[in-house]
C-alpha cells in the first residue's frame, strides 16, 4: 500500500536552553511575558512534520509520496529526500519564498518553546490532491498532517471524495483551527493522531466528547510520552503500549512523527495495529536519541533487539522478516 503524507516541508533550528523555562516563569506576571532565553546549542536540520514521516517510512522501503510546499531552498532538500526513498514529484516549490522554518528551544526537562514560520506553505492551499492522484495513482492512505489551514480541509475533503482513507494529523495546528475546521478534519478519519495535550485540545476546538470522537472515527492513537502510546476504538477496549526505554534522550523533536512512520509502515503491511504500535515505539526511541527528526540510521538488527528487550521475544520474531527484507 502506498501512502501519500501531506503536511509542512521546514527547516528546524533546534536549542538548547540549559535550565528550566519553569523557573523563569512569574506567575503573577503570565499576562505580560518578555524572556529570553540564551541558549548554548544551536543545531539547523531539515524537518517538517510530513518530510518526517515521509522520510521515516521511506526508510522502511514503502516509497511514500510527499505532498506539500517548499521553497526556493529546496533543492539540498529534495535530492536528500530522493535519496531516502521519498517520491518529491507531487512537492510545489514557490518561485519567491523560502521554506518554513521551525524555531524550538528545549530546556533540561525536555520542554519545549516554538515558533513556525509558514513561508512557501502558505502556497499549500493550491495543492490539488485529486490531480497528484490522477498523475501518479491511488494511494491506499493519505495522513493529512499539520500545513496551512485551508489545504488540510481541501486534502480531507479530496481523500474522502475520491474514497481514500485518512490519517488525520492536525497536531501543531489544532490552536488555529475553528469548530467546524476541526470537526471537517476528523470526522470520518480512518486513524486519528494526537498527543497527550492535543487530545484535550481537541475536544475543547470540537466540542465533541471523547466517547463521540470515537464514534468519528476509526482508531484514535495518543502518544503519551514516557507513557507510550494509547490506542482507542468505539466499542473496544482501551489498548496500551508501553514506550521503549531511551539511553541518554538527545532531542525529542521529531519524535511522535516517527512514531507514525513506523505505525503507518505497519498499516501498510497489514499488522495488527498493536504490532504496528510497538514499531513505531522503537523508531520514536531512536529519533529521541539523536539530535534532528532525520539524522538518525536505521538499524534493522537494532530495531528488532529493541523491540525483544520491551515486547518479548515473540513481538520481535513477528516484526523481523519485514524489517530483514530492508537490511
Amino acid at each position: 500500500m502506498r501512502i501519500a503524507v501531506t503536511g509542512s516541508i521546514a527547516t528546524d533550528h533546534l536549542m538548547e536552553f540549559p535550565g528550566r523555562f519553569a523557573e523563569q516563569l512569574i506567575k503573577e506576571q503570565l499576562e505580560r511575558v518578555s524572556l529570553s532565553f540564551l541558549a548554548d546549542h544551536l543545531e539547523v536540520r531539515r524537518g517538517g512534520v510530513a518530510a518526517n514521516i515521509a522520510f521515516g517510512l521511506g526508510q522502511l522501503g514503502l516509497d511514500p509520496i510527499l505532498v506539500g510546499a517548499a521553497g526556493v531552498d529546496f533543492a539540498e532538500y529534495d535530492t536528500w529526500l530522493r535519496t531516502n526513498g521519498v517520491d518529491t514529484s507531487a512537492v510545489r516549490v514557490s518561485e519567491t519564498l523560502h521554506s518554513a522554518r521551525f524555531v524550538c528551544t528545549t530546556d533540561q526537562d525536555q520542554n519545549q518553546i516554538a515558533t513556525f514560520y509558514a513561508g512557501a506553505m502558505a502556497e499549500a492551499p493550491h495543492i490539488d490532491l485529486a490531480e497528484i492522484t490522477a498523475r501518479t495513482g491511488k494511494p491506499g492512505l493519505v495522513l493529512v498532517g499539520a500545513d496551512d489551514p485551508e489545504a488540510m480541509l481541501r486534502h480531507t475533503a479530496t481523500a474522502h471524495r475520491l474514497g481514500i482513507p485518512v490519517a488525520a494529523d492536525p497536531s501543531q495546528q489544532l490552536a488555529r483551527l475553528d469548530r467546524e475546521q476541526a470537526r471537517q478534519l476528523v470526522d470520518g478519519a480512518t486513524w486519528l493522531f494526537t498527543n497527550e495535550y492535543e487530545a484535550a485540545l481537541l475536544a475543547e476546538r470540537t466540542g465533541w466528547s471523547r466517547r463521540n470522537l470515537l464514534g468519528r472515527v476509526g482508531t484514535w492513537i495518543t502518544t503519551l510520552g514516557e507513557a507510550g502510546v494509547g490506542l482507542a476504538r468505539d466499542g473496544a477496549p482501551d489498548l496500551r503500549i508501553q514506550a521503549v526505554p531511551a539511553g541518554r534522550i538527545a532531542d525529542p523533536t521529531g519524535a511522535g512523527d516517527a512514531f507514525r512512520s513506523g505505525f503507518l509502515a505497519g498499516t501498510a503491511w497489514q499488522w495488527p495495529q498493536e504490532q504496528a504500535a510497538q514499531l513505531g515505539c522503537a523508531l520514536a526511541t531512536i529519533v529521541l536519541e539523536s539530535v534532528g527528526t532525520q539524522e538518525h540510521k536505521l538499524v534493522p538488527a537494532d530495531l528488532i533487539t529493541r523491540i525483544d528487550r520491551t515486547y518479548g521475544a515473540a513481538a520481535a520474531a513477528a516484526i523481523e522478516p519485514r524489517l530483514a527484507e530492508l537490511s
